[in-house]
């Protein structure tokens, strides 16, 4: 198996909701320590491997997030069924009849999310009806809720989507589940991979966040650890190339090259930051594409109001299906991504930075 198709599978299968993002941080840890001339953490469970080139130099922040989308067991019916809530945004057509893993004190079981009754019993009105999500339970075999308890199952136990990684398109395309945003958490590695044994006038701090999804949580506690000068998020933004879009929207394509964000609802970026990625890519030659985010945010809201203010962008790669078990990506986006922001550290010196404040 090729090595940056490795990382993406270990990053994507491990398990990792906002709050329970351990095991994603243990594979996290075992990447960037050969990488890294330190580990740093925060107090939540955030890491960052930092790599000195100058340690006079300014410091730079890249950082993708840990947790994915899932749920959280709220209580079990006497039946032995399980109620949760959701940790992050799901659309409840998307979650009906899925598997889903419960992880237990006593191990992990597989559940199936149900309330959908069987079409041949609804009637016309129920057929449009779009269940919520508070009709829904988990089905995990138990036959009461002693059962489930003996199980070793309680209240505020994690609940994960189950879905194997896989490769389409003769290994072009990827598709798994988490990969928002494990792609961010697999590219900041990628980085420092590229940054060894190459001189960069800094000092970079590559790594992942936690609890991005419900409230941008570990990207303040980081920005705090770090104080960087300037920071990058890297995420997933929204692929509109599928059936259902307007054909005369401004459309981002998998494939076609990195996305970067000139918008979103918690921050606008850096316009000198911006200009300097911009300015890059065209000297390489890389496509970008753009991203305008009204209904969304990433860490970069919290990394820019950092201390008295931190130039910030985000840098990402158009996705299919987020906040869904599977979504699908281009290795292609990801590579020149990676290609790019490495190049652009290798720019950030003293200099170049503090100009970046008077633009």
């Amino acid at each position: 198996m090729a090595e940056l198709e490795k990382l993406m599978r270990d990053l994507s299968e491990a398990d990792g909701v906002p709050g329970f993002e351990k095991e994603v941080r243990a594979k996290m840890a075992g990447y960037l320590t050969p990488l890294s001339d330190e580990i740093v953490k925060d107090r939540l469970g955030s890491i960052l491997g930092k790599k000195t080139g100058d340690a006079n130099g300014p410091r730079v922040l890249v950082a993708g997030h840990m947790d994915e989308v899932g749920f959280m067991v709220t209580s079990i019916t006497k039946g032995g069924f399980l109620r949760f809530q959701t940790l992050g945004g799901w659309f409840s057509p998307v979650m009906q009849a899925h598997r889903v893993k419960v992880k237990t004190r006593k191990g992990d079981y597989i559940g199936l999310i149900g309330g959908v009754k069987p079409p041949h019993l609804l009637t016309p009105a129920e057929r449009e009806k779009v269940l919520p999500i508070q009709e829904m339970f988990i089905d995990i075999g138990a036959a009461s809720k002693e059962e489930a308890e003996e199980m070793g199952v309680r209240p505020g136990d994690p609940i994960v989507p189950v879905a194997e990684f896989l490769t389409m398109r003769g290994g072009d395309l990827w598709a798994g589940k988490a990969l928002d945003n494990r792609a961010g958490c697999a590219l900041s590695i990628d980085v420092l991979k590229r940054l060894q044994g190459q001189a960069h006038p800094n000092t970079v701090y590559a790594g992942a966040t936690v609890q991005e999804e419900i409230g941008l949580r570990g990207a303040t506690t980081v920005a705090n650890l770090v104080q960087p000068d300037i920071a990058f998020a890297v995420d997933v933004g929204l692929a509109v190339d599928t059936p259902g879009f307007e054909p005369d929207r401004v459309t981002n394509h998998i494939g076609d090259g990195p996305l970067l964000f000139i918008f979103d609802a918690t921050m606008v970026p850096h316009v000198g930051l911006r200009d300097l990625v911009l300015d890059t890519a065209e000297e390489l030659g890389i496509p970008v594409q753009y991203e305008s985010l009204p209904g969304g945010g990433t860490d970069a809201g919290r990394f820019h109001i950092n201390g008295i203010g931190c130039p910030s962008m985000v840098i990402g790669f158009a996705t299919r299906y987020i906040h869904t078990h599977t979504a699908v990506m281009a290795r292609r986006d990801f590579e020149l991504a990676s290609q790019l922001l490495a190049a652009v550290i290798q720019k950030l010196d003293a200099k170049t930075v503090e100009g970046l404040f008077e633009a």
